[in-house]
């Protein structure tokens, strides 16, 4: 056995494994960069070029070597040694654990470094891409019709539906050159079916977006018949919901029904919708039995909100006071899958915990489950105030059973705004005993209630003028919420009543620091600055409101008085403006923007706002008298008759308005006309003076015979006049002390009549002033007219005022603008 072992000898001069831990500066990488033959080698062709190798005897032989393809190659090392393991001349090597395989240190000589690989040359180029190739023109159009489909939805998602139209077409037309194309290419079975879809899918859409029906519908067709879509049934809903919007109510049904059929039953919720909207279309045509089966399947099967109201709706279109009551139940049992408001109250004073609740308490799950829970409360309490008067003999025992039924739900906290929605039901039944009954039952309950219910106890008082109540309702609501803007605005109200006005004004900045959107508290510290005459700041309440309010005409007009009273005329036309485009058919505003335009020398803008005063509101005594001026001044006496007619009608006991009549006939040279006039207004009114005197003028100059009669009674009035102005005078003369008593007295009157009567004696004074013409009487007939035209009524009763006009008088106080709603907040 051991004739077979070559023992190796102990000192071989070609040792394999010796230099191995040997350190050879060539394999230092780090001092690359400073060897300067490496950098040399890197930047010419030195590094390229052969290595230059010894032929090193080994005792290694070589031999083929077995390829896959069967040929027997002869391979050497890179050294130009013969591989290890390789026969040569058919000579086994012979087998020794010892020796290595053809490796040793004297094959390393002479082998260039080349780390970078530099001398195997540059990589080959990549193939470039063939865009004129059929395939490569189909990816691109593919991308371009997706791009547009993307764009598309953006632009209709912001508004632009014109242009999401557009989109949608040119994304249409490509398709169909690329389905084209495809079919050139390649086979029917490789078009693209979920491109289409999506394409026609859009299409659509925008076309009914842009109201385009008929072409969304028979886009939706298209999609429908192709039998190639799977699942386009579901589209028969988008057709029945075109249907619906063109309220044709049999076609919409129909394809509910459709829809329906081909959804199967493993998509509840969305066949819960479908059902929803039959039950829909059944309320709008009428069929409430329909729509109530529809409906209480939903609630059977997924009981819903909107689904239960339209439930409430149906049976009390049909006035069945069993099933209002079952729908109610059905309604408040619907659960709301909100959590409870518990896990928002910090059990402990951890820090962590604390600060994750602080960043949930108004995340945006929290304010889902806000307004869930508004609209669930929304809905409860319009059922109940829709039912509550029907389903029971008396509308207090309906709201009764109604209240009964909430408290033993979820929405127990419901059942107090219920009572006092009841107390609201019964003001507007004109029922105050009764609405203030329900009221005071709320002074023993927690804080919130019993403030909700003193301030609308404080309303009421406040509304029926017993202010001392009001304020004590008033303190209640306060005490019992201080942070309540509504109790501490009509505690302001009672104190602007009382004429305390800068406390007034503490109170509604108390209010409005609670609640900066507190709109009735922000409206009545303008009205507040304006009786304490701080425009400025009145100004700038009422444009904070209306950055709030922007339709409120209420608040336009506010801000065109504050202009006016600023002497800023212009800025007042301005706002006035935007009011009648708010309300073109108030007639006080357009009275009010004639009377700036007059005021300004713009005659004709004025007239122009005088007549669409008058045409709205003809009544306006003021609005006829200027106009009837204007036709005067303008010498169109005849267009200023029917004016001055209208006014003879409004005050029939105003001799003015008649005598003006005649005056405008005898203008006009309607002398007959003119003197039957007079005849008629001296029948009415047998003592007056300025009657008689033009009937005697124009009795002479026509000459007739009842001149004498009417001089004669001329005469006689005279006499009784001059007597009369005697005897004051010698009364006067007698009680000098009473006299001047008297004098105060009437003054004092006169200032109390002098706001109300300025506008008309402005006018009167503009008659007064027309000039005269060259006609018989004109230069004395105004004055002697003018000066008789007194009022033996005192001063004209107030009329009737627009909702505007009271807002545009600062004057005029009213419960409505300074009061706070009903409704608790």
């Amino acid at each position: 056995m051991m004739e077979n072992v070559h023992l190796a000898p102990e000192t071989d001069e070609d040792d394999l494994y010796s230099g191995f831990n040997d350190y050879n500066p060539a394999y230092d990488t780090e001092e690359l960069e400073n060897d300067t033959g490496f950098q040399q080698a890197v930047r010419t062709s030195h590094g390229r070029r052969p290595p230059v190798t010894a032929k090193i005897p080994s005792t290694a032989v070589s031999r083929p070597l077995a390829t896959g393809y069967g040929s027997k190659t002869s391979l050497a090392s890179s050294m130009g040694r013969p591989m290890t393991g390789t026969i040569q001349d058919g000579v086994a090597r012979p087998m020794t654990a010892v020796r290595a395989a053809g490796f040793s240190k004297s094959a390393l000589r002479g082998s260039a470094f080349d780390p970078l690989g530099q001398s195997r040359g540059p990589a080959p180029p990549l193939e470039a891409k063939n865009e004129d190739s059929p395939e490569e023109k189909i990816r691109q159009l593919e991308k371009k019709v997706n791009e547009l489909v993307e764009e598309s939805c953006i632009a209709n998602s912001s508004g632009d539906l014109k242009l999401a139209l557009e989109k949608a077409k040119d994304a249409g037309r490509k398709e169909r050159v690329l389905v084209r194309q495809r079919e050139q290419v390649t086979t029917p079975e490789n078009i693209n079916l979920d491109l289409t879809y999506s394409v026609l899918f859009n299409l659509a859409s925008q076309y009914s977006a842009n109201e385009m029906y008929a072409e969304a519908l028979n886009t939706y067709q298209v999609i429908v018949k192709n039998k190639m879509f799977s699942n386009a049934g579901r589209l028969k809903v988008n057709m029945g919901n075109i249907y619906l919007k063109q309220r044709n109510y049999s076609k919409a049904i129909k394809f509910y029904r459709m829809a329906l059929d081909q959804i199967p039953s493993v998509h509840k919720e969305m066949r819960i919708k479908i059902m929803q909207n039959i039950g829909i279309t059944f309320i709008k045509t009428g069929q409430y039995s329909d729509a109530i089966n529809s409906f209480e399947h939903i609630m059977s099967m997924a009981p819903n909100l909107k689904a239960g109201f339209n439930l409430i709706l149906s049976c009390f279109a049909i006035g069945d006071r069993e099933k209002m009551k079952k729908a109610f139940q059905k309604l408040i049992a619907v659960p709301l899958e909100i959590d409870e408001d518990d896990k928002y109250i910090s059990p402990s004073d951890d820090p962590h915990t604390n600060l994750l609740i602080e960043a949930i308490k108004n995340d945006h799950l929290r304010q889902m489950e806000r307004e869930r829970k508004a609209m669930a409360e929304k809905y409860i309490m319009t059922a109940a105030k829709l039912i509550a008067p029907v389903i029971e003999a008396s509308f207090a025992v309906g709201y009764n059973w109604c209240v009964e039924v909430v408290k033993a739900s979820q929405y127990v906290e419901l059942a107090n705004d219920l009572e006092i929605n009841k107390a609201i039901t019964y003001l507007r039944q004109k029922d105050f005993n009764q609405a203030v009954d329900t009221l005071k039952m709320f002074e023993k309950k927690d804080s919130r209630v019993k403030s909700a219910a003193a301030t609308n106890l404080s309303f009421l008082y406040y509304l029926e003028n017993e202010f001392a109540q009001a304020s004590s309702y008033a303190d209640l609501a306060v005490n019992s919420d201080r942070y309540n803007p509504s109790a501490l605005t009509n505690k302001g109200n009672t104190v602007f009543a009382n004429g305390d006005y800068e406390k007034a004004a503490e109170f509604y900045k108390e209010a409005l620091r609670n609640d900066s959107s507190c709109t009735e508290a922000l409206y009545n510290i303008g009205l507040t600055y304006k009786k304490l005459n701080r425009l400025d700041e009145a100004l700038d309440s009422f444009l904070k409101l209306h950055a709030i309010l922007r339709n409120s005409a209420q608040v336009l007009c506010q801000i065109a008085n504050v202009y006016e009273l600023m002497e800023d005329p212009n800025q007042a036309i301005e706002w006035l403006m935007q009011l009648i485009s708010v309300v073109p058919t108030d007639s006080q505003a357009l009275s009010k923007l004639g009377e700036l335009y007059d005021s300004e020398g713009d005659k004709s803008q004025a007239f122009q706002y005088y007549y669409e005063s008058y045409r709205y509101f003809p009544s306006n005594i003021e609005v006829i008298e200027w106009l009837g001026a204007y036709y005067i001044d303008t010498q169109f006496c005849e267009k200023a008759i029917q004016y001055f007619e209208r006014a003879s009608l409004i005050q029939p006991t105003q001799v003015k308005w008649q005598l003006m009549v005649a005056s405008c006939f005898r203008r006009s040279g309607n002398y007959q006309k003119a003197l039957d006039t007079y005849k008629e207004i001296h029948r009415k009114f047998p003592e007056n003076v300025e009657c008689l005197r033009f009937l005697v003028r124009l009795c002479t100059d026509i000459g007739l015979k009842e001149v004498q009669e009417y001089a004669t009674k001329l005469k006689r009035l005279e006499k009784m006049k001059e007597m009369r102005e005697q005897r004051i005078k010698s009364g006067r003369d007698s009680s000098g002390g009473s006299r001047s008593k008297r004098e105060g007295s009437a003054g004092s009157d006169s200032g109390q009549n002098n706001s109300a009567s300025s506008k008309s004696e402005r006018l009167s004074a503009k008659l007064r002033a027309l000039p005269g013409t060259d006609e018989p009487y004109e230069s004395s007939s105004n004055k002697e007219i003018d000066a008789s035209y007194v009022d033996p009524l005192g001063p004209q009763i107030e009329r009737p005022k627009t909702a505007a006009k009271k807002r545009i008088d600062e004057d005029d106080f009213a419960d409505e603008e300074l009061g706070d709603d009903l409704l608790p907040e």
